[in-house]
């Protein structure tokens, strides 16, 4: 709070007063324009104080641009970092609470453009609260997404940073796996049914950078069922599937079809859940890990 006094004639201090109010950082002379799943702009006067999210990866992106504590409820299973597992809940992503988040009387809502249900979205919208909607696409998307949340929080030094070093390790792992030949893998959602992605997918966009090659790449559904004869019929070099230490080995079932060339080349590899399915600067953790595994067909120890 500025407090005026009086001042004495002739003073050239009101000047100095105007110009420190207009470059004030908490009050930035354009506002904050926000990029929004649908190609709109989200424009807010200010960055926000008080945040929301709809889901485990946005309340983890918040953290990771410095701006964990602006969040004040967020949903089920967010849990890392480990701070995030004490925030308030409102839900989870597919069954949010309007009352809750109604409650917090937060300044910016962050939802999940292809997640949340847009019924309920637009109710929060229709209530008068900003709602930010996101939707990483691509390996280099979790990087702009930083950015984004920093100007929207007023974190963007912290979230700079985050993103500078999403982008380095993305440079890295295309530069270590440049003009690499391919290797065709199948990614396993859920066994029973049996659902796959397509190549538009998020994580199959994260392969390619290491030359994987998604045997369903060419599908027009993100993510679909299909059936065990097709995959057989693809016969992939790669099986993968995410996986928690708490469940049972979710690609075993395929070492019924011996012949399959996965399984004859023991090309079964499990990646963690937790990073191989959510957009944040961790999912870079499980493509490494999966690029090293697909590289190793390549390079098979003991070959000349």
């Amino acid at each position: 709070m500025i407090r005026f006094t009086a001042l004495p004639p002739g003073s050239c201090l009101l000047p100095l007063l105007l110009c420190l109010w207009i470059v004030s950082p908490d009050l930035p002379a354009d506002g904050v324009q926000l990029p929004q799943a649908d190609g709109s702009t989200l424009q807010l006067d200010r960055p926000a104080s008080s945040l929301v999210t709809l889901s485990p990866h946005l309340a983890e992106l918040v953290f990771a641009a410095g701006a964990g504590h602006r969040l004040i409820a967020t949903t089920e299973y967010s849990e890392f970092p480990p701070p995030a597992a004490r925030i308030p809940r409102i839900g989870d992503a597919f069954r949010i609470d309007t009352e809750r988040i109604l409650a917090a009387h937060p300044d910016l809502v962050l939802a999940w453009e292809s997640g949340n249900p847009k019924a309920a979205v637009g109710q929060l919208r229709s209530l008068g609260l900003r709602v930010w909607s996101i939707e990483i696409r691509s390996p280099a998307e979790i990087a702009s997404v930083l950015e984004a949340i920093g100007r929207a929080a007023g974190t963007p030094d912290s979230a700079s940073e985050a993103a500078a070093r999403v982008r380095d390790r993305l440079g890295a792992l295309e530069e270590r796996y440049r003009d690499v030949s391919t290797v065709d893998y199948f990614f396993q959602i859920d066994a029973v049914p049996l659902f796959t992605i397509n190549g538009e997918h998020l994580i199959s966009r994260g392969l390619a950078l290491c030359g994987g090659r998604n045997v369903f790449a060419s599908e027009s559904s993100l993510a679909f069922q299909v059936s065990h004869e097709s995959v057989i019929l693809a016969d992939p070099d790669a099986l993968l599937a995410p996986w928690l230490e708490s469940q049972a080995d979710p690609l075993a079932g395929w070492r019924s079809w011996p012949s399959l060339r996965a399984v004859e080349n023991e090309a079964l590899f499990l990646l963690d859940a937790d990073r191989i399915s959510r957009a944040t600067p961790r999912m870079l953790d499980a493509l490494e890990r999966a690029c090293e595994r697909l590289d190793g067909l390549r390079n098979p120890r003991g070959s000349g």
